[in-house]
């Protein structure tokens, strides 16, 4: 392995944590490689730490940066826009024109509000399906990430999989302490991909449940697609008994394409949250979702408020970032490239008679090593060998390659085929020592 030199990263960590609890203003950013890490700029496909070392970054500061680092088109509208104006507490043009283009491109998105981050969103988004429900609890999955926020911080983690329970009766930990023990009653939680346990859940339970609420693609554990039908046998099971459908899209929306997972998917939600790539890296979110829904906000029947709802900055940069996408049009590129670095994984694996599996889409993808030949949701993600995927990071980013610490990848617009080329000859370097 290559010896880089972390020590203005290592100083600046212990001041940090003088005044900053960690560190660091985010839990995932301890777990940066060897510790959290200070970095001074980004440019493209790279990113550049105190201490000089440069990156090929898949990491897309957790898959915001769909065209890159610093795009020159997304820095020169937040600034045009920003001298302006920040913040008026007041409607401006750019926020409408922002919501005609989500409007028009995304299937679900006939009424929306702007928020600032996903879980935001998500909390919104239960609030609208029990206002119009008049029922109390939602179906949420095992290994799906919605946020950080109480009623959702249950089922993320597990000490082994026979600590999960059946699957007919999951067992779930709360992922924090100060969770309250009370939220565990809002929700039932189920394995993901298991349509007809879904369906005999619900009918068991027809006048409980508000909403059911699902990543499109499992993203945040294993990157899994989902299984043929389940999605559409959500939609109609959703239908059938009158509960709110929501897709959290705040990974797959504007990575699967402009119309999001939904579009991609052909199958079309009652509510739906996006974020992350929605502005390439400045803070904004959106509930979006079919009027019948929606209205309750526009007649404040559901109360959505926020100061920080926005502003100049985030609207121009997601107005930006969804123009630069259109015009581009990157997708193709994408998939492609995606699809170019997961097969040279899985061959250097395979030359270097490692057990690495490696599976998603192409935009996004994951990284697990496991004797499984496909994981199908969370409880299979629990047979990997997390000691060996730490090390195989640790040595890609030694070499100069940043991944996201639980194995997942992330593919930008401004990624080459040369990027690609280096990460699959890296990865083959590091198999081969680990």
């Amino acid at each position: 392995m290559e010896n880089k030199d972390y020590t203005k990263s290592k100083n600046l960590l212990n001041r940090a944590a003088r005044v900053l609890a960690g560190g660091v203003s985010s839990e995932f950013r301890k777990l940066n490689y060897p510790h959290a890490l200070f970095y001074t700029h980004g440019k493209g496909s790279r990113i550049y730490d105190v201490d000089g070392n440069e990156y090929l970054d898949f990491t897309l500061s957790q898959g915001p940066l769909i065209l890159g680092h610093s795009h020159p088109a997304v820095l020169e509208a937040v600034s045009l826009y920003s001298a302006e104006g920040q913040l008026f507490a007041g409607q401006h043009i750019k926020e409408i024109e922002l919501a005609e283009k989500i409007n028009e491109l995304v299937p679900s998105a006939e009424l929306m509000r702007f928020c600032l981050d996903g879980s935001e969103a998500v909390h919104t988004s239960f609030r609208i399906a029990r206002a119009k429900t008049g029922r109390k609890k939602f179906i949420r999955f095992e290994g799906h990430y919605h946020g950080w926020l109480d009623n959702v911080s249950w089922g993320l983690s597990a000490p082994s999989a026979d600590a999960l329970g059946t699957r007919e009766a999951p067992v779930v930990y709360p992922w924090s302490g100060g969770v309250p023990e009370s939220t565990r009653e809002e929700f039932i939680i189920l394995p993901w991909n298991d349509l007809e346990l879904l369906k005999q859940t619900i009918a068991a339970n027809p006048q409980d449940i508000a909403a059911v609420i699902t990543e499109p693609i499992m993203c945040n554990n294993g990157c899994i697609l989902p299984s043929e039908g389940f999605l559409q046998g959500l939609r109609n099971v959703c239908t059938e008994f009158g509960i709110t459908l929501i897709f959290d899209e705040v990974i797959t929306g504007f990575r699967m394409g402009l119309g999001g997972a939904q579009k991609y998917f052909g199958i079309t939600p009652d509510l739906s949250i996006f974020a992350k790539a929605f502005a390439n890296g400045y803070p904004i979110s959106a509930i979006v979702g079919k009027r019948e829904w929606m209205t309750l906000v526009e007649q404040s029947l559901v109360i959505h408020a926020g100061t920080m709802n926005s502003s100049n900055p985030t609207v121009a940069a997601a107005l930006a970032t969804i123009q630069i996408l259109e015009q581009e049009n990157p997708y193709e590129r994408l998939f492609s490239l995606g699809k170019q670095l997961m097969n040279g994984l899985r061959d250097a694996a395979t030359k270097n008679n490692k057990s690495l599996l490696v599976q998603g889409p192409g935009p996004m993808f994951s990284t697990t090593f496991t004797h499984l030949n496909t994981v199908k949701d969370y409880r299979d993600t629990l047979a990997a060998d997390r000691q060996l995927l730490s090390k195989f990071i640790a040595g890609m980013h030694d070499k100069g390659i940043r991944i996201i610490g639980r194995g997942l990848w992330y593919i930008s617009a401004a990624h080459t085929e040369q990027d690609i080329s280096k990460a699959i000859n890296t990865a083959g370097q590091v198999l081969s020592e680990i």
